[in-house]
């Protein structure tokens, strides 16, 4: 404040009151400021969410200005504001979650320090984070809750697992017959039930391990995993994570726990796997009941080395391969395999890979899968580690094949069979085992054949004795035990239709009406338009349903047959009549037949039993013209070779008619020797064909046999054909399933008791026992020849037999027939009809 002082001297009169006054001096000062009064009634409104407005009382001031100033600092600011006369501030746009400190000065002196938190702005995110966790709380509830759920129906879904069950009860043997017809009427509906109420998957057993990351890649199928209670495990590579993982489970047979490993295929990635699993488990026995390739699908990797390579290595494991033996229905391939890490010895294995499982359904005679079984239980040993059983996916056939082995141990030990449970057993150890309807009842038709007919075949070595047994009448009043397994025989008459040779237009066309072929098997005779076409294809590359249907085919009283090397091997026919004597050539035309064998003479008495098909010189029927080129005559039977030439399309095929004399008006030849004979000389003239080739696609039928009715005398050769074949390839015999088959075929074939000894007693002759060994007769180191009546210059009457298969332009060449095989001892190199040259496994 500003202010000023005068100051005047005076002085008092001694003599009295009066005072004396100087002249004044006026001094103008003003004071200096002064720290002024502290700030009062501080207010602090929040104006929004990160607004502020502060406010306060004014008290004394000592000075000439009224200043206010506000500043404030947080971590990320700072600022400040000043005010005249009024204490009145607004801070907007501050920070959320933000702690400040405000100060506010008057005229620069310090009066105030607040420190304030942007509390509304905390609430908010309070109250937001409280939502958040709420809402994340309610999640993780559901998710709790959900999972809860989950384990519930988990066990609801395991307890529907065991509540969706059927109680089966076990099928006795004497009821097996009854109760499969019962089932399989009405569609099956009743194997369907029972089969749909079996889980595909126990979701009770995790797969944890088959479903890791990196053991993905090693499943061939992603729905088809091993349970992990029951996986086989491999020992563990260091460092190699999943290294212990194959795709296989631990089986258990009927009684004999993990008697099997159930494995998939293996992959071109796994085949080192496989081949560890096979060493650490010890396995002798492996069963491939798949090929590795069907219907252009690949279906495993071929994980065993070839012939010609002879060894391979997968991983620390060498295979050698020392056999391979191809039979009609399986390959068996002897192995040997080492560890390169272990000195040890190695281990001999035996690879039998089933190769007559079709592309789709089953195999239509479950016999094939009794004949594998039975090849399997004679390679197992007391040693044998788990029999290793795999197809592709390593559940549908391997299942079936498992199924039908421990279900026959069961029939054999109990006299009954729980077929039911079984599968549901097998499910619990591997998922989807025995995986479609027809698998399971494949399982009860093998079980019903092996219950009616039981095991009827024999090997060669001990077929003398088995013979001499069957035989024997004990009582003598009794029938024999051979008399008894024929009649056993089913007869299938009447088990298919026969509409197309029974149709009117049809029935002058059949030599008698009680021998009609079968429709389902019938030959076929295209008609002329459609062999023009066929000529502009190659026909052996075309299927019998391009063309072969009914409504486009002539009629004639054959059907095809199936021999010991597949289906359609051989043709059965009635001796021609004279108004189907055409028919007869243009069916061996089509088929590109090169044998015909006729059993039967021309006449008996004044009864007709065959028309002459053939003549001197040239003859034409109907387009084909039939030329007899050579004529040569055995003591028992005679070659005939023609020409037949379709005469528009001006191809020549070579024919050979063998027409054997000794069984005219016999139930059985005067001497099967003869019969014998002559079928290793006509087998020189078919040319052989392997195993693996599908006959299904093929056309040509190499070999035409007939007799009068095509049922008789055929239905015997047929039969003895097949028999010689299964003695030659696999040295056993199975005469009853032979002749079985043989009339699922064609009615009226070895229809009496002596048709049916006479095959038993052929092969004994055949293969007679010296000195407990088996020697085949026709392998002796002698020669018999044949006077070839044709011939003037009698030296070709010295012709030496040779028993290596021929080519068609060598026979073409000179023709003979042999009264008797000269000897061979390897009859691995001798052709087989439709069949291999590799040697047969000792």
């Amino acid at each position: 404040s500003n202010g000023s002082v005068s100051i005047s001297a005076f002085k008092n009169s001694k003599c009295g009151e009066e005072i004396f006054l100087g002249d004044p001096v006026k001094y103008v000062f003003e004071t200096n400021a002064s720290k002024p009064g502290n700030v009062t009634d501080i207010k602090l409104k929040w104006l929004a969410d990160n607004a502020v407005s502060i406010e306060c009382s004014i008290q004394k001031v000592y000075g000439s200005e009224t200043n206010f100033v506000l500043s404030w600092n947080s971590s990320t600011e700072s600022g400040e504001k000043k005010s005249k006369n009024k204490c009145n501030f607004t801070i907007k746009d501050l920070s959320y979650l933000t702690k400040y400190i405000f100060k506010v000065s008057k005229n620069n002196v310090f009066i105030l320090c607040l420190s304030l938190d942007n509390s509304r702005a905390l609430i908010i995110f309070l109250v937001f984070l409280i939502v958040v966790t709420s809402i994340a709380l309610l999640l993780v509830l559901y998710k709790i809750y959900d999972l809860l759920k989950i384990n519930v129906r988990h066990i609801y879904t395991v307890k529907d697992d065991e509540r969706q069950l059927l109680n089966i009860e076990p099928i006795p043997s004497e009821k097996l017959l009854e109760t499969y017809k019962r089932k399989i009427a009405d569609e099956g509906r009743l194997f369907l039930d029972e089969f749909q109420s079996i889980p595909r998957i126990f979701t009770k057993f995790p797969m944890k391990e088959a479903k890791r990351s990196h053991n993905q890649n090693k499943n061939r199928y992603i729905d088809i995993l091993p349970y992990d209670h029951n996986r086989v495990e491999l020992s563990e590579i260091p460092g190699d994570p999943g290294s212990d993982y194959i795709n296989a489970s631990y089986i258990d047979g009927f009684k004999e726990p993990r008697k099997y490993i159930a494995a998939q295929g293996p992959k071109d990635e796994t085949t080192d796997d496989f081949w560890r699993m096979i060493w650490e488990q010890k396995a002798t026995i492996i069963v491939m009941v798949t090929r590795c390739e069907e219907g252009n699908r690949n279906k495993c990797a071929q994980y065993w080395p070839s012939m010609e390579n002879g060894s391979a290595t997968y991983g620390d494991i060498i295979v050698k391969i020392n056999e391979s033996k191809m039979c009609p229905d399986y390959i068996i391939q002897k192995l040997h395999i080492t560890n390169g890490r272990e000195r040890t010895s190695g281990r001999d294995v035996t690879h039998i890979q089933f190769t007559s499982w079709p592309d789709h359904g089953v195999p239509e005679d479950p016999h094939l899968l009794l004949k594998l079984r039975r090849r399997v239980n004679a390679l197992s040993n007391f040693f044998s580690g788990p029999i290793v059983v795999h197809c592709s996916a390593g559940v549908g056939r391997t299942g079936t094949y498992i199924g039908i082995d421990a279900m026959l141990e069961g029939l054999d030990a109990e006299g009954r069979v729980d077929v039911y449970g079984y599968v549901v057993k097998l499910r619990r150890q591997r998922c989807l085992m025995v995986q479609v309807e027809s698998q399971y009842i494949l399982i009860h038709q093998a079980l019903v054949e092996y219950n009616q007919y039981g095991e009827t075949e024999v090997s060669l070595s001990e077929l003398h004795s088995y013979l001499n047994n069957l035989k024997r009448k004990d009582p003598p009043s009794e029938p024999s035990l051979l008399e008894a397994e024929f009649q056993r025989l089913p007869s299938y008459k009447g088990w298919r239709t026969q509409n197309t040779g029974n149709r009117e237009e049809n029935k002058n066309k059949n030599r008698s009406a009680n021998t009609i072929p079968y429709d389902f098997n019938r030959v076929p005779i295209r008609n002329e338009e459609e062999q023009s076409k066929e000529g502009e294809h190659d026909s052996e590359d075309s299927s019998d349903e391009d063309s072969d249907c009914e409504e486009s085919s002539k009629y004639i009283n054959a059907s095809f047959i199936t021999g010991y090397w597949g289906p359609k091997a051989m043709i059965a026919t009635q001796g021609p009549l004279q108004e189907t004597i055409s028919d007869f050539w243009q069916m061996v035309f089509q088929r590109k037949v090169k044998v015909i064998v006729m059993l039967t003479e021309l006449k008996q008495g004044d009864e007709e039993l065959c028309a002459q098909y053939w003549g001197e010189g040239r003859q034409t029927y109907d387009g084909i013209e039939v030329q007899m080129t050579d004529i040569n005559s055995c003591p028992s039977y005679t070659i005939r070779a023609f020409d037949v030439t379709h005469l528009k399309r001006k191809e020549t095929q070579k024919v050979y008619q063998y027409q054997y004399h000794k069984w005219n008006g016999l139930d059985v030849p005067e001497d099967p020797k003869d019969l014998v004979d002559m079928i290793l000389s006509l087998k020189q003239k078919i040319p052989s064909r392997a195993a693996s080739e599908d006959n299904r696609n093929n056309r040509s039928v190499p070999l035409v046999i007939h007799c009068c009715d095509g049922s008789q005398q055929t239905g015997v050769f047929c039969a003895l054909m097949t028999l010689l074949e299964s003695a030659e390839t696999e040295e056993v015999i199975d005469v009853f399933q032979v002749v079985k088959a043989l009339r699922r075929s064609r009615l009226g074939v070895v229809s009496t008791f002596e048709h049916y000894q006479f095959l038993y007693d052929t092969i004994a002759r055949t293969y007679p026992a010296q000195n407990g060994q088996i020697k085949n007769s026709q392998q002796e180191d002698k020669v018999e020849f044949c006077n070839e009546v044709e011939k003037k210059d009698q030296e070709t009457d010295l012709i030496t037999i040779d028993l290596t298969p021929s080519t068609p332009e060598e026979n073409d060449a000179l023709e003979f027939c042999d009264d008797f095989k000269a000897a061979d001892t390897n009859k691995g190199t001798e052709s087989s009809t439709n069949g291999p040259t590799t040697p047969v496994l000792t």
